[in-house]
C-alpha cells in the first residue's frame, strides 16, 4: 500500500458503535501512513465521525463542523450524512462525506480528497472486517460491534436510515477480535450494536451462544453487553440470565422502555407491552438481584396524554432503575412519527422532561445509597474529572470514584464504598497505605472492560 501524506485529527461522537467505527478508521489511516494527531489545529485533515440520533444532537454536530479550523480538509462520516445529507450540504462546506462504519474505505476517500477531489461515498449497510487495525481511545476497553442494524422499525427512529437492517458477525469473527484485543492488554470487552439481543438472528445463532463462547476464554476479564430491546431479550430470557451469571459478565442490563403506556408504545411501533418489559426486569432482579438496570424514556411523543406520562412515572417508581436516559421527543426527517398529529406542545414536553429527570435522579440516588458500605474489587477503566480522580467499575458496572495521584488505568483495587450520589459512588482504599492494586499480566492473565452507558 502506498504511504499517505499528512496529519489527521479524528473525533467520534455518540454511541459505542460509532466510537468503535472511529477507532477502526484511525487504525486504517495510521496503517496507511497518515499521522494521527491530538489537536485539530495541528492537522491537515479533519475526520468527524458524527451522530444525529436526535435533533439537538444534529444541531450540535453541525455547529462542531461549522467551527472546525479553517484551511483544513474536512471529511464527515457517521450517521449524519445519511440521516440529513440535505441539511449537511446546505450548512457545511466539506471535502468528503461517508456513511457510518466505512472501515478501510476512509483511506481511499482521504487520498482522493488529498488530490483535490470532493468525494461523496454514502455507502449503506456497511460491515467492515473485524480484523482491521484499531487505535483505541481507551487502552483498557475493547469495543467490538457484534452486528450492525436491527430488526426494529420504531416510528421515531432515524438511525435505521443510516445503520440499516440486521447484519451480524459470526461467532468466530467476534471471538478472534476478542482474543486479539485481550492479548493487546484490554481489560474490558464491550459488545455493542443497535440491539445486541437480536445478534445472530440472520445467521442462526444468538447472543447467549456468543456470550458462552467468549466466557470460555481463559483468564479474568469483564464483558459489558450493550443495549437490548425488551421483545428481543424476552425471546432468549432464561438462557440469557444463565449467561449473565458467569463472573466475566457485568451485571448490567440496558433495556429501553421509552414509555410506560401501552398505547404510546404501539404508536412508537415498539414490539412489546409494559408487562413484557417488566417480565424481563423482574426475571433478572429475581435471579441476579444486584443487576444494574439502565433504561430510556421519551417524553412528549405525539399523542402522549397526561395520564400516559403519569403511567411512565409510576413505572419508574415501581421498577427503580439505576439509570434513566430521559429524552424530549423531536421529529426526525423521514420518520413516521414526524408526520403524526396530536403533537404535545413544546412547553409541556419540556415540563414533562424536567419532572421525569427529577424523579429519575431521586430513584437513582436511593438505589446508589444501598451500595454504601459495599467492599470489593473494582477495575479502574476511566479517568475522572479532577486530576487525582479515577473511575472504576465493580461486578455490577457501578461507577465508583476513587482518589489517587498514581496512574491507575487498567488496575484493580479493593475498596469500600463510602458515599452514594445520583450518578456515581465514592470509595476509599481498604488499606490506604497499600491500596491492594494489582495489574494483570497482559499476555497471560486477561481482564476487564468499561465506559459510561450512552
Amino acid at each position: 500500500m502506498a504511504r499517505g501524506r499528512g496529519r489527521v485529527f479524528a473525533k467520534s461522537f455518540g454511541c459505542p458503535s460509532n466510537v468503535a467505527d472511529g477507532e477502526v478508521m484511525m487504525g486504517c489511516l495510521s496503517g496507511a501512513g497518515y499521522d494521527i494527531v491530538n489537536r485539530a489545529e495541528e492537522a491537515d485533515f479533519l475526520v468527524y465521525n458524527t451522530c444525529a440520533v436526535k435533533t439537538p444532537t444534529e444541531n450540535r454536530m453541525l455547529e462542531v463542523l461549522k467551527r472546525a479550523p479553517k484551511g483544513k480538509k474536512l471529511i464527515v462520516t457517521g450517521c449524519l450524512p445519511l440521516i440529513n445529507f440535505e441539511r449537511l450540504s446546505a450548512e457545511v462546506r466539506f471535502d468528503g462525506a461517508l456513511g457510518p462504519a466505512p472501515g478501510d474505505n476512509v483511506v481511499e476517500v482521504l487520498r482522493q480528497v488529498e488530490e483535490g477531489r470532493r468525494v461523496v461515498a454514502l455507502e449503506r449497510n456497511a460491515k467492515p472486517s473485524l480484523k482491521l487495525p484499531k487505535v483505541r481511545v481507551n487502552e483498557a476497553v475493547g469495543i467490538i460491534p457484534v452486528n450492525y442494524g436491527c430488526l426494529g422499525s420504531c416510528s421515531y427512529c432515524c438511525v435505521l436510515f443510516a445503520r440499516g437492517r440486521l447484519r451480524s458477525y459470526s461467532i468466530e469473527e467476534v471471538m478472534e477480535r476478542v482474543k486479539c484485543d485481550l492479548a493487546s492488554g484490554v481489560e474490558e470487552v464491550w459488545l455493542t450494536s443497535q440491539d445486541t439481543a437480536c445478534y445472530g438472528r440472520d445467521l442462526g445463532v444468538d447472543l447467549v451462544g456468543l456470550l458462552e463462547e467468549i466466557c470460555s476464554i481463559h483468564g479474568s476479564f469483564f464483558i459489558r453487553v450493550g443495549m437490548m430491546t425488551p421483545n428481543q431479550a424476552l425471546i432468549i430470557l432464561d438462557d440469557l440470565i444463565k449467561a449473565y451469571r458467569d463472573e466475566k459478565v457485568f451485571k448490567f442490563l440496558h433495556l429501553p422502555v421509552q414509555s410506560g403506556d401501552d398505547e404510546t408504545l404501539r404508536r412508537m411501533n415498539r414490539f412489546y407491552s409494559i408487562e413484557e418489559f417488566k417480565k424481563v426486569v423482574y426475571a433478572f432482579r429475581s435471579e441476579i438481584p444486584e443487576t444494574t438496570l439502565a433504561t430510556d424514556v421519551i417524553c412528549g411523543f405525539p399523542g402522549e396524554s397526561g395520564e400516559a406520562f403519569e403511567q411512565t412515572a409510576r413505572l419508574v417508581q415501581e421498577i427503580c432503575p439505576d439509570i434513566v436516559n430521559v429524552s424530549k421527543f423531536f421529529p426526525r426527517p423521514g420518520t413516521p412519527a414526524a408526520e403524526m398529529e396530536l403533537r404535545v406542545p413544546q412547553k409541556e414536553t419540556k415540563e414533562r422532561s424536567r419532572r421525569m429527570a427529577d424523579l429519575t435522579r431521586e430513584v437513582s440516588f436511593e438505589r446508589n445509597k444501598t451500595w454504601v458500605g459495599w467492599r470489593g474489587r473494582i477495575l479502574i477503566d476511566e479517568k475522572g474529572k479532577s486530576p487525582d480522580s479515577w473511575i472504576g467499575r465493580n461486578f455490577a458496572y457501578k461507577p465508583i470514584v476513587v482518589k489517587s495521584d498514581e496512574f491507575l488505568l487498567g488496575r484493580f483495587m479493593e475498596v469500600c464504598v463510602t458515599k452514594g450520589f445520583p450518578t456515581h459512588l465514592e470509595a476509599e482504599f481498604l488499606d490506604a497505605s497499600e491500596p491492594h492494586i494489582q495489574k494483570l499480566q497482559q499476555h497471560k492473565t486477561l481482564s476487564f472492560l468499561s465506559h459510561s452507558p450512552k
